[in-house]
């Protein structure tokens, strides 16, 4: 009973090798994709991102739903964070003032979804990468040892090779995703940051502005 529940678990070890290999290549390919994604990122957005918030918040006080389009516009946000400030100005017209404030908090909440969907694929390889490494590292060490005592170099030289290089892929497919998931969790809470008060001020110009159509109008919506 006991050879053979141990030859069961040495055919399973065995046969998660090569599953355990392929997913290694790919958290490699993975990772490098996720390096030129980043490198896109840098120079499609971060480096064109130039808005200074406190003269944009100085912009957006008093300029009115139609001075909010030209000034949201020409802010130099992010093209999706525009995009959803133009949508919130252009409901505020039809919509009443607390469904205002809950679709700005939507819009909040799906921008920040975004993000971490898109740092959960490098969280995940971070995470993978030790593990698949380590599988890969011990699997081929049985059939190596085995050689070993009975003289065959070649075969515990082969299986020792495995394991170093599954170890070497794992770890540095884990530690480029951990540099990028960090450097992208940085950039996006500056995005959010300066997002969410972008927000507030829209939404308090908004408000500002129903009060000035209205002075018996609804009191100044409570900000996110």
């Amino acid at each position: 009973m006991e050879h053979w529940l141990s030859e069961t678990l040495h055919l399973i070890g065995q046969g998660i090798l090569v599953p355990c290999l392929i997913v290694l290549v790919a958290l490699i390919i993975t990772s490098v994709w996720q390096v030129g994604d980043l490198l896109v990122e840098l120079f499609m957005e971060r480096r064109r991102m130039k808005v200074d918030i406190y003269a944009l918040i100085k912009e957006i006080h008093g300029a009115g739903p139609e001075g909010l389009r030209k000034t949201i516009e020409g802010s130099g946000l992010i093209r999706r964070q525009r995009e959803a400030l133009q949508q919130l100005v252009a409901e505020s017209k039809g919509l009443p003032q607390p469904s205002l404030v809950a679709m700005a908090q939507r819009l909040l909440a799906t921008e920040e979804g975004k993000y971490e969907r898109t740092t959960a694929v490098t969280d995940l390889v971070a995470k993978l990468g030790p593990m698949f490494g380590l599988l890969g590292t011990l699997i081929p060490l049985g059939p190596g040892i085995v050689a070993l005592g009975m003289g065959d170099t070649a075969t515990l030289s082969a299986s020792l090779a495995i394991a170093f290089d599954t170890a070497i892929a794992g770890v540095s497919s884990a530690a480029v995703s951990y540099v990028i998931s960090n450097i992208r969790k940085r950039w996006y809470d500056d995005y959010l940051t300066n997002f969410e008060l972008i927000m507030e001020c829209v939404l308090e110009e908004v408000a500002a502005h129903a009060q000035e159509q209205s002075p018996k109008g609804r009191a100044q919506i409570t900000v996110i």
